[in-house]
């Protein structure tokens, strides 16, 4: 049992910071916005049915005061007739009606005092729901320039996990260029020790030594032929034994 309440434990905490990593508190605020916006236009929505009912009951009211008025000028024409007993019927009827007309005006007033609290209630939430607004519109901008600040610091830091990435990557080419170099300096050094043969060429060490002690002794001898024919040449100033034999001329 224990054993699970861990596990549970952790998944929870693991789920938690997941949960609070992916969350961008903005788009939190653009929701509750969103929801108070709806519930705004349900209060309004609210208000416009009520205005719609009281609205029915004065047309409805409107339509029995004018059977109240024809009645009663009915009872009048039956009395001067000397109908009486139509003039009753049509009072009777005025009565009823006015009966009516007392009930609807009962209910107008009780839609009217519906419809002003929901007024009242509209006009409240219309301005909570403005100063949310700005209030969410400021916190979403400290909380943009704050998430630039950080990403700037984390960048000249080369502390995020992507600018790791990117110095890891550069120790890692410094790395291998190194050693490439180490390498190559390496094989130069063995080929011209000779303890590497260039596949490219087709002479072995012996006929390398051979080739330079040929080439050093051709140029030993143009150099005594060219002496030979040009003469010892003058010695160059400042060197001893020139000042001595110039002393013995004298």
């Amino acid at each position: 049992m224990g054993l699970m309440q861990r596990f549970t434990t952790i998944v929870k905490a693991k789920a938690s910071k997941a949960l609070d990593k992916a969350e961008d508190p903005r788009e939190t605020l653009d929701y509750s916005y969103e929801k108070q916006l709806e519930m705004l236009q349900k209060v309004r929505r609210g208000v416009a049915d009520v205005a719609t009912s009281k609205k029915r009951l004065e047309l409805q009211s409107t339509k029995l005061e004018q059977s109240v008025t024809k009645l009663d000028g009915q009872a009048r024409t039956a009395i001067g007739q000397g109908r009486e007993d139509l003039a009753r019927v049509a009072l009777e009827r005025k009565k009823g009606i006015q009966l009516q007309l007392q009930s609807l005006d009962q209910q107008r007033e009780q839609l009217q005092g519906e419809q002003d609290k929901l007024v009242a209630a509209e006009q409240k939430l219309t301005a909570k729901v403005e100063a949310f607004r700005s209030q969410k519109e400021t916190i979403k901008a400290q909380y943009t320039a704050a998430e630039a600040q950080v990403k700037i610091g984390e960048a000249v830091t080369g502390v995020s996990e992507e600018m790791a990435d990117v110095g890891l990557a550069v120790e890692r080419a410094q790395n291998k260029t190194e050693t490439m170099r180490a390498r190559a300096g390496a094989i130069d050094e063995l080929i011209d020790t000779g303890a590497l043969t260039d596949i490219t060429d087709g002479r072995d060490s012996i006929d390398r030594e051979l080739e330079q002690l040929t080439v050093s002794s051709g140029v030993d001898d143009e150099l005594a032929a060219l002496k030979r024919e040009l003469g010892p040449g003058s010695p160059p100033q400042g060197e001893i034994g020139t000042g001595e034999a110039a002393k013995e001329k004298e």
